[in-house]
């Protein structure tokens, strides 16, 4: 663990001096753990994935900070980073206005825009035809608040959301199977599992600017470190870095616009 050396002199009753030296402040970043290949655990039971290494490289070019993960369930992220229980979160994070308005983000690590996912033989071919179809989501989540907007918009006939509690993997199960109409959910994550399950299903990509990218999340006391944290992450950009853990981790480039990255420097 990293010291931050005071250079404190105290006085001693026998006149002697002594440095003191100070532990970092610890800084707890949860994840559910369950969302590959952001976040999941590896043959050995450790955290692992691209949010994670992201951090974990960052972590090396930010001082005065102990950064440790807390495997967690998903609907208690976001209360424990209320609570400050936790000082930041790593789940596939994207934007919302509302967490915004509650939260610090991030500049962004990863550009990951969202798509729309159907059997092949559907007839859903654009959001234009989700009117009165049924998906899957989990409560809390910006891809279920992305379907309840477009919902406002089409009120005549509104597309049916199962909040199944189901993590992304078995939801594309369940969508292949043949149990609802389609999923949306970002790209990185549905073409990963589609491979590695060998799943039939049809990948759309969307004409929106909605969720395009990743983010860790800090809790709203948590500005310093938000900072340092952005700081660590274009220096992770320029040298390389970030690529190498988008090819190791994600299958390819999928780095943000580095206007992104420099933005809040």
């Amino acid at each position: 663990m990293k010291k931050v050396l005071l250079g404190l002199t105290v006085l001693l009753s026998a006149g002697l001096t002594v440095n003191v030296e100070a532990a970092d402040q610890k800084a707890v970043v949860a994840t559910a753990g369950d969302i590959k290949p952001f976040s999941y655990q590896n043959a050995k039971g450790q955290l692992t994935g691209y949010d994670i290494q992201v951090i974990k490289s960052a972590s090396k070019y930010i001082d005065d900070y102990e950064i440790s993960f807390k495997k967690t369930a998903w609907d208690s992220i976001f209360v424990g980073l209320d609570s400050e229980i936790y000082q930041g979160a790593a789940n596939n994070l994207s934007y919302t206005k509302e967490r915004a308005s509650k939260y610090l983000y991030s500049v962004p690590i990863a550009k990951n825009p969202l798509v729309l996912v159907t059997k092949k033989d559907s007839k859903i071919t654009s959001l234009d035809d989700i009117g009165g179809k049924t998906t899957q989501d989990d409560t809390g989540t910006s891809t279920a608040k992305f379907v309840d907007d477009w919902n406002k918009k089409h009120s005549d006939s509104p597309s049916i959301i199962e909040y199944s509690g189901e993590d992304v993997t078995k939801r594309l199960l369940d969508l292949d199977s043949g149990e609802f109409d389609y999923l949306i959910f970002d790209k990185i994550s549905v073409d990963t599992i589609i491979k590695q399950k060998q799943l039939d299903l049809r990948v759309i990509d969307l004409k929106t600017d909605d969720n395009p990218n990743n983010y860790i999340i800090f809790s709203s006391d948590s500005e310093k470190l938000q900072g340092e944290f952005n700081k660590a992450v274009k220096k992770l950009y320029d040298n390389g870095t970030l690529e190498k853990l988008s090819q190791k981790y994600l299958g390819g480039s999928y780095l943000p616009e580095k206007s992104a990255v420099e933005a809040n420097k």
